[in-house]
């Protein structure tokens, strides 16, 4: 006996639906992103490769890169132990801790940026013991790493949580029970279960903190060869009317944006079929 469909739309409707939805994307996502790649190679591959490897350019790629891998690494480590203590263990503020987390989700980056110039800032809190032992936060490398690392945080530990929780403690217990210790259990058994999230977290805090401009522009001081990353030698660039090697620069940050989309994808699939299987 077959069965009759809950709700079955006509098909105008649907094909009308699947139009607009397909327009909005090009619009909005597709066209914008040909027009970078048009526009950095207007003036033809000797030009962008110019703007690629100009002195300038080069020092806010190398900066960005460094803070990115200081940036990723760090809420690697603190994105795993946040999501262990969470779904391992019960104390109390358990609730309070899980919000936390999704603070830099709701604070501007903007926002984020001033607060960390009222802690370290020349007139901070911390300012003149940090300036009297001749140590830099803002307006230097360290002060963008810990805005990037802000802005970045919750990204693997909000794709560790709810898998974790899913999984429950079973299979740590049983490895307990047949004496492994604590590094044993996580290399053995909590890490293989839970590797293909924590790279899709991984994944998308590298895209974010090679892409965030709010809290960075706040602390980095434009400083043209030291403090400016990618998104702010873009920005310099184009308001210097350089519209050829702004958008030559900008290319860099699409073609992560298609490697990130295209990765995203891959590890989803993973991530499907591993739930299928399971």
């Amino acid at each position: 006996m077959s069965q009759t469909p809950i709700r079955s739309e006509p098909r105008l409707v649907k094909w009308a639906i699947v139009t607009l939805a397909a327009l909005f994307v090009a619009l909005f996502i597709v066209l914008p992103l040909i027009n970078v790649f048009a526009q950095a190679l207007s003036k033809g591959w000797e030009a962008y490769s110019a703007a690629l490897i100009e002195p300038d350019a080069l020092a806010a790629i190398e900066l960005t890169l460094m803070v990115t891998a200081l940036s990723v690494t760090a809420n690697t480590v603190m994105g795993l132990v946040m999501a262990w203590a969470i779904t391992k263990f019960s104390f109390p503020g358990k609730s309070f801790l899980i919000t936390l987390i999704d603070l830099p989700f709701s604070v501007s980056p903007v926002v984020a940026g001033l607060v960390f110039v009222l802690l370290f800032g020349a007139q901070g809190y911390f300012g003149p013991w940090l300036s009297d032992h001749g140590w830099r936060i803002i307006f230097a490398w360290p002060g963008i790493t810990l805005a990037t690392i802000f802005v970045t945080f919750p990204f693997v530990a909000r794709e560790l949580i709810p898998l974790m929780q899913e999984q429950g403690t079973t299979e740590e217990e049983a490895a307990v029970t047949l004496g492994a210790g604590g590094w044993r259990v996580f290399s053995r058994v909590t890490l293989p279960n839970i590797k293909w999230a924590l790279l899709y977290g991984v994944l998308l805090c590298n895209a974010r903190a090679m892409g965030e401009f709010g809290a960075v522009s706040v602390v980095s001081g434009h400083v043209r060869g030291e403090t400016n990353t990618i998104p702010l030698q873009v920005e310099i660039l184009y308001n210097e009317y350089q519209f050829q090697a702004s958008f030559a620069v900008a290319s860099l940050l699409a073609l992560l944006a298609i490697v990130t989309l295209l990765a995203k994808v891959a590890l989803e699939a993973r991530l499907g079929a591993r739930s299928g299987r399971h």
